[in-house]
């Protein structure tokens, strides 16, 4: 059976950006709780109800359901009680009063503050005015008291419609509809069809089927529109209803295509018998076995046979996966039936999101009154760069990586790191005024960690203690340093917050993991912590968890190779990327034959800084074959280049060792996942290499390819601004 529920995932995933705000207008149906536990990772749920309401609900109707999961939803959700929003009721009030005639659903004053107060108004108003992106609703209303009002309120002025989508059991072998996916339309709106809206109701829910459904799984729409009579074989109303609106077809097809080329694959064929459509033994005998080759959507001429369709589909196949997608109101609203199941309600709202965001006309909620969106400065310090970044929310809105040629660096070059601070401060400056911004319209500046005594993970407040031991360096000398002098200077005396997160020094690991076999060397945890953490972060949010609920295993490829276990949220062990431990990277040896090394140390031929050289900077794949550049390397080993393939193979070979030397970390408890994170990830041949070693054991492998620091660094102080987490306290002993 197709995986629609992965499918829209997945799809979803691959659009990015925003999440849309999703309200839900019945939080006291458990159906639809139990939809929305599989819905944060993508879209921002609003129940108009308390939380507390909310938590009891899940409670006594849910109480199966992973406490990590409910913990999760909660805190990624909003809470409004329509009782304790008189400033929200009344702004629906009025804006049902000022609606114009086709969209006026209040009769007068009383009438309107009455509708305010109810559920299905106050959530379709809501949309209709910007505070949330999506209304969901009709699992405990009947149509006229939320559907109609939904279709006038949110109506663009295209024909509405609803589709129905359904993925039959494999149970069903009659192989009509390829992949046992069909979509019936119109099964909801249009109660009395006319050829325009038919010829419009056909291309819309051809449309959504392409939208839902990736070309890979169906490379053609095939649609055909039924009627009693097959291809002029009878006569009568309704046969001249569908050869109107046949006509019609390649007008408003083409004026989908102009929004879209991925809608060229449709192909809609009209006047086919019921039987034909729904048959392969139909269509034989009717003699359309030659045309046809299977269709996967079927419009119906009138309501009450599309929703006869729908309903018959839903009787004989009731292990189906169904779901309904209305049209016409610009994706804002989703239309239950009084009885889904809440994986079905699931699906529903995940079309309709992700049908949202392919529609090219949304970019963020317009209005922030469920998800503030404060303004975070991202700050980025390199040694000859500083990437900076401005977050409204989630939402990135500005990005640059500021280069800093040697020119200007020559004044600064063999001294303390802290002198370039008052040059480099002024750069990010510059870049707000470029920008059109100040501080003042700034609301946290969260910065990248340096080089501190060894710390846990999380986001810290900058405080005197920290900038006192970056400005000395008295732990080291690193431009990351900067970040945090930057930050704090910045928001001085406004009593704005300044943060740096997961540093370098990230240090959590095991008293066990930290001994070597010489009492003098012990082990040194510095990673890519920051990369590391966020992709940990991200993956569990995808699973609608929190990070320390899971035993991940994070690999940043990237110059330097770090590779840490992430049990419950702490990173018990990672090797010193730094230094080149663990596996050879494009620049560095990574860990050696320890007495052949001790050997080539006092054989006179490598002085001291050759050496330090040749484990960083001068080892790995660049003393290898001669570059540091991974892509060369690649495409010479599938050239057949025998040095660069033997490179090539033996680094996914040791990276696959480092993950899976981890597994003792965890103490014998399941390994949730392998995530693949940096640059190196970009490469799908080098990705499937280090996949195809590690096998299945460890839980499958996720892949974020690239960094996402500048994202790490806003979530990080996004989840103190919005309370999910206390910001950590640097001080004079280790946190």
């Amino acid at each position: 059976m197709f995986d629609i529920s992965a499918a829209l995932d997945r799809q979803i995933a691959e659009m990015g950006g925003n999440r849309p705000t999703v309200l839900f207008i019945e939080p006291e149906d458990p159906r639809i709780l139990e939809a929305a536990f599989s819905l944060p990772s993508f879209a921002r749920p609003v129940f108009l109800a308390s939380r507390e309401e909310v938590a009891r609900t899940i409670a006594t109707e849910l109480g199966s359901m992973d406490p990590a999961r409910i913990e999760f939803l909660l805190a990624e959700s909003a809470f409004c009680p329509i009782g304790e929003r008189k400033g929200l009721r009344d702004e629906i009030a009025s804006a049902l009063l000022a609606a114009p005639p086709e969209k006026r659903l209040a009769r007068d004053g009383e009438h309107a503050r009455l509708l305010a107060s109810d559920p299905a108004y106050f959530g379709i108003l809501a949309v209709a005015l910007g505070h949330a992106d999506i209304v969901v609703g009709g699992a405990r209303h009947e149509p006229r008291d939320y559907f109609r009002p939904l279709l006038k309120a949110l109506a663009t002025g295209e024909e509405s419609c609803e589709a129905g989508v359904f993925v039959l059991p494999d149970s069903h072998v009659d192989k009509v509809y390829p992949h046992n996916i069909v979509v019936l339309g119109d099964v909801g709106a249009n109660a009395t069809a006319t050829p325009e809206s038919l010829a419009a109701a056909a291309v819309s829910t051809c449309a959504v089927a392409r939208d839902l459904i990736p070309e890979d799984v169906l490379p053609r729409i095939d649609a055909a529109m039924v009627s009693y009579s097959n291809r002029g074989a009878d006569e009568g109303p309704g046969a001249d209803l569908v050869r109107k609106a046949a006509g019609l077809v390649p007008g408003v097809l083409a004026g989908r295509i102009e929004r879209g080329e991925r809608y060229k694959s449709i192909s809609i064929v009209s006047e086919i018998k019921i039987s034909v459509a729904l048959s392969a033994r139909s269509a034989r005998l009717y003699g359309e076995g030659g045309q046809f080759h299977g269709n996967n959507v079927i419009i119906a001429p009138n309501l009450d046979t599309g929703n006869l369709l729908f309903h018959l589909f839903a009787t004989l196949y009731p292990d189906a996966r169904k779901f309904v997608a209305v049209t016409g109101i610009g994706c804002r609203g989703v239309d239950l039936p009084m009885d889904v199941l809440a994986e079905d309600a699931a699906l529903a709202v995940k079309g309709t999101v992700l049908r949202l965001l392919r529609s090219g006309t949304w970019k963020r909620t317009p209005r922030d009154t469920f998800f503030p969106r404060p303004r975070i400065l991202a700050i980025n310090p390199g040694s000859t760069s500083t990437k900076l970044a401005v977050f409204e929310g989630e939402e990135q809105t500005l990005e640059i990586e500021l280069q800093h040629s040697a020119g200007e660096l020559s004044p600064f070059e063999g001294k303390s790191i802290a002198v370039q601070f008052a040059f480099r401060k002024k750069t990010v400056e510059d870049f707000l005024a470029a920008s059109s911004l100040s501080m003042r319209d700034i609301d946290a500046v969260s910065a990248r960690g340096g080089l501190l005594r060894p710390i846990a993970h999380g986001t810290y407040a900058v405080n005197e203690v920290m900038l006192d031991e970056l400005g000395r360096g008295a732990s080291g000398e690193h431009a990351s340093n900067l970040g945090a002098l930057i930050a704090a200077a910045l928001v001085q005396g406004s009593g704005k917050p300044a943060f740096i997160v997961d540093p370098v020094v990230v240090d959590e690991m095991a008293d066990r993991a930290r001994v070597s076999g010489v009492k003098a060397l012990p082990r040194r945890a510095v990673s890519h912590a920051l990369n590391q953490i966020a992709a940990g972060h991200r993956y569990a949010r995808e699973r609608g968890t929190f990070r320390d609920r899971l035993n991940l295993i994070v690999c940043h490829m990237g110059g330097g190779v770090s590779i840490g276990a992430h049990r419950k949220g702490r990173v018990v062990d990672v090797n010193n990327a730094l230094d080149g431990e663990g596996p050879f990277t494009p620049q560095r040896s990574g860990s050696l034959p320890v007495g052949d090394l001790i050997r080539l140390c006092f054989d006179g031929n490598l002085n001291r800084e050759e050496l330090l050289k040749l484990n960083k900077g001068r080892g790995g794949l660049i003393d290898l074959v001669g570059t540091a550049d991974f892509r060369v390397v690649e495409k010479a080993a599938a050239e057949g280049d025998a040095q660069a393939d033997l490179a090539f193979r033996a680094m996914g070979y040791q990276i696959a060792k480092g993950i899976a030397s981890l597994i003792p970390a965890f103490d014998g408890e399941k390994i949730d996942r392998v995530i693949l994170t940096g640059g190196l990830a970009r490469s799908a041949r080098f990705v499937a290499l280090i996949s195809g070693l590690l096998g299945p054991d460890l839980g499958g492998t996720t892949v974020y390819p690239g960094e996402m620091e500048m994202v790490a660094l806003a979530q990080g102080a996004l989840r103190v601004l919005n309370g999910n987490e206390q910001a950590r306290s640097y001080g004079n002993g280790v946190p």
